[in-house]
Order: structure tokens, then C-alpha cells, then sequence
């Protein structure tokens, strides 16, 4: 892991050397090789996954773990869209002149050397080693087990792309070691990364947490919430739930809970429970809501903090606005929230009062991602308050420094 890390600082002081131009060329080269790479990285795939299924994972994570020639497809748009993007190093950020006539300006730079650990998901391989690049960093890469023939191929191909065109390869480096003890001592790496990034469930975020001795961006898990409001429009809220709950379960943005006010609770949820039902999804509740719903679930006190990552959802019904959203933040995990209503006052209160990266009117939370907030893909989803928040971007991989020019001014 030295040797690593020494060749990674050496790839991003040459990243961070390379021009607008240079980076592009090769972002474009890495998502044509993914595309022409296609069926080896599913040859590789096909191998986690059938691992994986031999080892009882449950459907929701095999679905993370999947690829497909449109997953991979959708991956070579990511890298292009990523190439598309404004190049942030080099922007400046704000400039002036000091009393003394130094002028200072403010301008964007590359963090260095990004790690990347994260659990059974190989499209995270190629966003981060996009985004890195984009942003003139180096990245090391340490996936999940469950994915590692995946991680090899993609890596590979993308380091292959790099090669092509006259860039070190060492600017993507995949840990292929995927033993406790070598993650545990590539959180220990401070000499060599500059910062680690984990995307995972909950309980795997709150490990590297505990253990890094690497500066830490924190992603978080995804306790997220839809409040359906007494002025909400039935139809949409239906189709909005069901979508956020549904399209993908295993995400990090796929709804968990359902809070109804008590006003609308009884003409809505025997319909929510049957769309929800007829998509296989268990439903949890309240007593409330089984007062309604008698086929609905006893939720425990555990479901209200509970990320399912799987075809479950837990409602609750409220008095008022107030307090949903007192429920909302008490429970969430600063991830994404949304509030179905026609009533403009309302909403923007909610939008106020919720502590979350992300807050939504009459949306789904499905869109809590980088590529629909038009960055071409993503680092991560930052749940933290420091550095940076919500789905992270070429832009939130950089840091500022101060260049000041003189003219032989000395300090009196």
C-alpha cells in the first residue's frame, strides 16, 4: 500500500499539471474503452454476481451489483457528460487588492490523492474515476468482495484508456486485496491520501468513521422521508411514493417511510397500500395508519431509523405539519425529503425546517443523484455539513489556495 500510495502522489502531481484539453481527451477515451470492453466486463460480472447469489444476497443488493450492457452504456454517457462539464481547477473564485497593493485571488485546485472504499457497487469504480479526474486528482479504489472480478475489469479498461492517449495509468489504482486488514490500513494512509470518501450502507460508513485516520467526506445512508400534506394532489403523491420506493430499492435515495397527514389518511392509504402491495413492497405502520389498513404491518420503534435497501416502507400519520417534520428530522439522516402539497406556504416551510442535503416539493427523492443534478455523475452523497453537501461533483473534489502577487512589499 506504500508503493501505491507513493505512485498515486506522483500521478496527481502530473494530473494536476494537465491542461482542459488533455484531461478531456482522456475521459472520452476511457468511456469509448468501457463501451468496447463491454462483454469482457460482463464475463467478469456474471461471476460476482452468480457468487454472490450462491452466497444468499438478498435481490435488492444483486441489483447494485449488476451490470448490463445499458448499465455499462449509461456509465460511458456519465464519463462523457463528466467531459462536457466547466473544468474547475483554475477557476477563480474571488480576487481583490489589499491596502498594501497585494493582489490576491482565490483560485480552485486538486484535493491530491481521493480513496475510495465502498461495498458491492462497480459503477462507483468508473464515476469516482471520472469525477477524480476531471478534477486533476489521483484516485485509489478498495471496492466490496462481492464485486471484485467486476472492479478488475473496469478498472483495467479504464487504466488501458489512459495509457492510449500518454497518461499514467497510476491516476486510477484498484486495492485488489479486499481483506479487513488491508482496508483498515488504507484508512490509515494520512502520508499518502489526502482524503477518503466511503459510500456504503449505513453501518459500513459509520466503520470507516470510526477507524480512518485519513481526513473523512462522509456519504450517508438513506433514512428518506415523502409527507404527504393535507392539500397534497392524491394522484400525484401516489405515483411520486411509488416511484421513490419502487424504481430501485437498494439506493441510497429510494424513499423508506411515508408520513400521512390524518386528513387525507383515510381516502389515501388503502389505495397506497394496495400500489405498494401489488409492487411487492411490505408494508410497516403505526397504529394509526393499521386502524385504517388493518393488513398493514405493527411497526417497531426500530423501522423509524431503519434503511431498508429492499422492497419495505414504514407510514406514519400525523397530526400536522409540524409534526412531520419533528418526526422527519428526529429519524432522518440528512440524506433527501420530500413534501407532496399544492399548498405553496406549506412547502416552503418544510423546505425550511428539514435538515437534509436535499429537500423536494412534489418530487421523488429518486432524484438525489449527480447525473439528474446535471454533473455527470457523482462522488457520493455528502449527508455532512463541512466542505460539502448533497450529490458531490467534479467541482466538490477540489479545494481553493491563495496566490498573491507583490511587488516588494515588505511588513512593517
Amino acid at each position: 500500500l506504500e508503493e501505491l500510495g507513493q505512485r498515486a502522489q506522483k500521478a496527481a502531481f502530473e494530473l494536476g499539471q494537465l491542461g482542459t484539453k488533455a484531461k478531456n481527451a482522456a475521459l472520452l477515451a476511457m468511456a469509448d474503452s468501457l463501451v468496447l470492453n463491454t462483454k469482457q466486463i460482463i464475463e467478469a460480472n456474471k461471476e460476482d454476481y452468480d457468487n454472490a447469489e450462491k452466497n444468499g444476497v438478498k435481490k435488492a443488493m444483486l441489483d447494485r451489483l449488476l451490470l448490463t450492457p445499458d448499465r455499462i452504456n449509461d456509465m460511458a454517457t456519465g464519463l462523457r457528460q463528466v467531459m462536457d462539464l466547466p473544468d474547475p481547477i483554475g477557476k477563480i473564485d474571488r480576487g481583490w487588492q489589499t491596502e498594501t497593493g497585494l493582489d490576491i485571488t482565490q483560485e480552485r485546485v486538486p484535493l491530491g490523492v481521493i480513496g475510495m472504499i465502498y461495498e458491492a457497487r462497480p459503477n462507483v469504480t468508473v464515476d469516482a474515476a471520472g469525477l477524480c479526474f476531471k478534477a486533476g486528482n489521483a484516485v485509489i479504489l478498495r471496492g466490496g468482495k462481492e464485486a471484485i472480478n467486476s472492479n478488475i475489469a473496469l478498472s483495467e479498461t479504464l487504466r488501458q484508456a489512459l495509457k492510449k492517449v500518454g497518461i499514467t495509468e497510476d491516476a486510477v489504482q484498484l486495492i485488489d486485496d479486499v481483506s479487513h486488514e488491508t482496508a483498515q490500513k488504507m484508512m490509515e494512509l494520512s502520508h499518502y491520501i489526502d482524503v477518503l470518501i466511503p459510500r456504503g450502507s449505513g453501518k459500513f460508513i459509520k466503520m470507516v468513521v470510526d477507524k480512518a485516520k485519513v481526513p473523512i467526506i462522509e456519504t450517508g445512508a438513506g433514512n428518506c422521508h415523502i409527507y404527504v400534506d393535507k392539500d397534497a394532489n392524491l394522484d400525484k403523491a401516489l405515483q411520486i411514493i411509488i416511484n421513490a420506493k419502487v424504481q430501485r430499492p437498494s439506493v441510497c435515495n429510494a424513499a423508506e417511510k411515508v408520513i400521512l397527514h390524518k386528513d387525507i389518511a383515510n381516502e389515501f392509504l388503502p389505495d397506497l397500500y394496495d400500489a405498494l402491495r401489488a409492487n411487492s413492497v411490505e408494508v410497516r405502520g403505526d397504529t394509526l395508519s393499521r386502524a385504517i389498513q388493518p393488513d398493514i404491518i405493527p411497526a417497531t420503534k426500530e423501522d423509524w431509523s431503519t434503511e431498508y435497501d429492499d422492497y419495505i416502507i414504514a407510514i406514519k400519520i400525523v397530526d400536522s405539519l409540524d409534526q412531520a417534520v419533528k418526526h422527519i428530522n428526529k429519524y432522518n439522516t440528512k440524506h433527501s425529503e420530500s413534501i407532496i402539497t399544492e399548498n405553496y406556504t406549506t412547502s416552503r416551510k418544510f423546505m425550511k425546517q428539514i435538515d437534509a442535503a436535499v429537500v423536494y416539493t412534489n418530487a421523488s427523492t429518486r432524484f438525489t443523484d449527480g447525473q439528474q443534478f446535471g454533473f455527470g455523475a457523482e462522488i457520493g452523497i455528502s449527508t455532512q455539513k463541512l466542505h460539502a453537501r448533497g450529490p458531490m461533483g467534479a467541482n466538490e473534489l477540489t479545494t481553493t489556495k491563495y496566490l498573491v502577487q507583490g511587488d516588494g512589499q515588505i511588513r512593517l
